[in-house]
């Protein structure tokens, strides 16, 4: 079911219906632009949680930091995201799939660490939470077959992420340890993302490649 319009076959016919051309994001271009992009996404939404942790706990409770920082990074990087996302009419589309995607990812990790309350409830967060979003992109863009290196990807990159940030917090401590650690995590995991991104599409890519040859003028 294609609940968000990006499957290879939709996305296809809106770019066939669409008179400006459609990028195709290369490898190098989907890794660069998303683990800097994810990763100043990241440091903004540290600092406001780092800054506004007491605030946030006082009146929305111990999950509120959990709830603000999950919003900010779907407000944010769904938008900043949408740029390697192949064809048009895609910033809604994929709002609408990093929202869910991220939102999966995130409570996963939290129910897993608040029940835990140690490292291990940390590593099975980011398990669970990055197999979920792996599945839930794949889907989206019917690239199931390329589960097999999202799901790796996706926790290699986030896991070396969050946790050398967890050891630079550790190390500095105060509000500059809360926002390096923001950067690490941010750097980490937008690399993971730009590679799943440009893994789920390759379905789209293949197909409008073969779109274009159909189109050509024969001799």
């Amino acid at each position: 079911m294609d609940l968000f319009g990006l499957s290879p076959t939709s996305v296809t016919a809106r770019a066939q219906l669409s008179a400006a051309g459609t990028p195709l994001p290369t490898l190098k271009q989907s890794l660069c632009y998303a683990s800097v992009s994810f990763c100043l996404a990241s440091l903004a939404v540290f600092a406001i949680v780092g800054y506004g942790e007491p605030w946030m706990r006082q009146y929305l409770g111990v999950l509120g930091p959990y709830i603000v920082a999950t919003a900010f990074f779907i407000l944010l990087a769904g938008g900043i995201l949408s740029r390697l996302v192949v064809g048009p009419g895609r910033l809604v589309r994929f709002y609408l799939l990093f929202g869910l995607a991220f939102f999966c990812y995130a409570a996963s990790w939290v129910i897993a660490y608040l029940t835990l309350r140690s490292l291990i409830g940390e590593l099975l967060g980011s398990l669970v939470g990055t197999g979920l979003m792996a599945l839930i992109l794949a889907g989206a863009f019917g690239a199931k077959k390329a589960l097999t290196r999202m799901m790796p990807a996706l926790l290699v990159a986030n896991s070396a992420g969050y946790f050398l940030g967890r050891v630079v917090h550790e190390a500095i401590g105060g509000k500059l340890g809360m926002i390096l650690f923001g950067a690490c995590y941010g750097l980490g995991f937008g690399t993971g993302l730009g590679y799943a991104l440009f893994l789920a599409q390759e379905p789209i890519r293949l197909r409008l490649g073969q779109s274009l040859e159909d189109s050509a003028p024969r001799p």
